[in-house]
């Protein structure tokens, strides 16, 4: 038995040798969403100026920057937790962390919308997006369902994602493609103009500026194959993966937000299920079924979507079991079920999901689908550019204070580009967190007070909670049997030195 488990292990240490391509696929699963094509498609031509703020100058910093990190020997593993522990201190460590698990509990909402949407569009039932109690209800079943299919392990489950993400996203995004490059070569008319002028924002005031939230998320996420980069047969082309899959995201970005841009009237557009009627529009024109494209596509879509949710429900909450074994959380959160999974974690998340689709669906007032998606996918950015906040200025520590710590990979030759880097990839952070907190101007003032009082709310007792967890460390930690001297942060250049050799 020992044998058998001794050559699984070594079977195992070989099977994580992967290739560029294996690490492109792995992450484009974690960035590229489609949910957000609506949202993009709403700035209309200030969409490629935030693609470009978005995509070139923060998506770079964040995967050269978590790249570096990571291939630091002794930093592979914990991701975001190691590197702000070790730069940043335990409590710092350890609120990174939870801002990076917490935000896709509020994002998984975005998500549901999103797919619920979709099947309204399907199924011709209007009511389970209009009314706020069956919306809620099948929110429920969707977070709850998935939850339970991963208590017998994710082997089925993540095969189950991946062709989930097939048929539901890359199969849609191609399709889309195809029409849009067909409706512009016949010469058709365009609802909105680009040049030069209409691609800027048409004011610099907050209101106008909140349109950069969802492009944030877009590229949100990279970070966590980051830890994979001593994996690479050849970590050097690293950069390249990250560039290539920074192409590709920014390209479908403006593929599937101009499609609906450019067809679909921008008072017309629903943030939820916007895309599904782009379809529509775009093949209304070549005597297709309009109504069966639409009901495809949109049962499609909320496929894909499910199989990232399932994806989400399993990824982060590794890292938060592995925090509650080290005394982050109650002792009950570090016991596995006899399948191995983290039962108790997953429990506890979509008890917070669930906790935030109630003040989201129902406090957002009634029918107001948007209003609940809009502030849904603020409260997200507003917590995970949180964490990127700490991020880069760990790494900016690093810069300054550790450049003789061992690593497979650099940000870039220069050091000073490498400070740069830290430098531009916290304040485009630190930009993205500060405008999420402005209303969309085309929001009424009712629907702006409403905006701005769910969201401060929930990220007020979001952004005080790991603190408050943190003060129960020791106590549950000395209730685990574990030592906190031994799980603390190394904090002088000597100790670290040591920890890495």
């Amino acid at each position: 038995m020992d044998e058998n488990k001794s050559e699984q292990q070594i079977d195992t240490q070989k099977a994580n040798r992967i290739t560029g391509f294996q690490l492109f696929s792995m992450t484009t699963s974690m960035v590229m969403t489609v949910y957000g094509f609506a949202a993009f498609a709403k700035q209309g031509p200030t969409a490629f100026f935030y693609l470009f703020l978005a995509g070139i100058l923060w998506f770079l910093p964040v995967t050269r920057t978590s790249g570096e990190m990571a291939s630091i020997d002794g930093w592979s593993k914990g991701g975001i937790f190691t590197w702000s522990r070790n730069m940043l201190g335990e409590r710092a460590g350890w609120s990174a962390l939870f801002y990076q698990w917490i935000h896709i509990t509020v994002g998984m909402n975005t998500m549901m919308y999103f797919i619920i949407g979709c099947f309204s569009v399907t199924f011709g039932l209007p009511i389970i997006t209009d009314n706020p109690l069956v919306k809620f209800i099948l929110m429920m079943i969707i977070l709850w369902g998935l939850i339970f299919l991963q208590q017998k392990g994710t082997s089925v489950t993540g095969k189950i994602a991946q062709w989930c993400f097939t048929l539901g996203v890359i199969i849609p995004v191609f399709f889309l493609l195809f029409l849009f490059i067909l409706y512009l070569v016949q010469g058709n008319p365009a609802m909105i103009h680009v040049n030069m002028h209409t691609i800027f924002p048409s004011s610099w005031n907050g209101s106008v500026l909140v349109g950069f939230v969802p492009f944030i998320l877009a590229f949100a996420g990279a970070e966590g194959s980051a830890p994979h980069v001593k994996d690479l047969d050849k970590p050097s082309i690293y950069p390249k993966v990250m560039m290539a899959l920074a192409v590709a995201a920014i390209c479908s970005d403006i593929i599937g937000s101009m499609a609906i841009a450019m067809t679909i009237p921008n008072n017309q557009i629903q943030l939820s299920n916007g895309i599904v009627y782009a379809y529509g529009a775009l093949v209304a024109r070549y005597g297709v079924g309009v109504v069966f494209v639409e009901k495809l596509t949109g049962f499609l879509l909320a496929v894909g979507v499910l199989g990232e949710i399932s994806s989400w429900v399993v990824g982060p909450n590794a890292g938060m079991f592995e925090a509650a074994k080290a005394g982050y959380l109650p002792p009950r959160f570090s016991k596995a079920n006899k399948y191995g999974i983290e039962t108790n974690v997953m429990v506890l998340q979509g008890v917070i999901v669930s906790i935030v689709g109630v003040l989201l669906t129902f406090g957002a007032g009634g029918n107001k689908a948007s209003l609940s998606f809009q502030t849904a996918m603020s409260l997200t950015v507003a917590l995970y550019t949180l964490m990127y906040m700490l991020m880069f200025i760990s790494y900016l520590v690093l810069q300054f204070k550790y450049v003789d710590l061992h690593r497979d990979f650099v940000a870039a030759k220069s050091r000073w580009l490498r400070i740069t880097y830290g430098i531009l990839g916290f304040i485009l952070s630190a930009f993205g967190f500060v405008v999420t907190f402005f209303p969309p101007a085309d929001l009424s003032v009712a629907s702006k007070h409403t905006y701005l009082m769910l969201l401060v709310s929930a990220f007020v007792v979001m952004l005080v909670l790991p603190f408050i967890l943190y003060r129960f460390h020791d106590k549950w930690a000395l209730r685990l049997g574990v030592n906190v001297d031994e799980v603390a942060a190394p904090t002088s250049h000597e100790a670290l030195e040591k920890e890495t050799k």
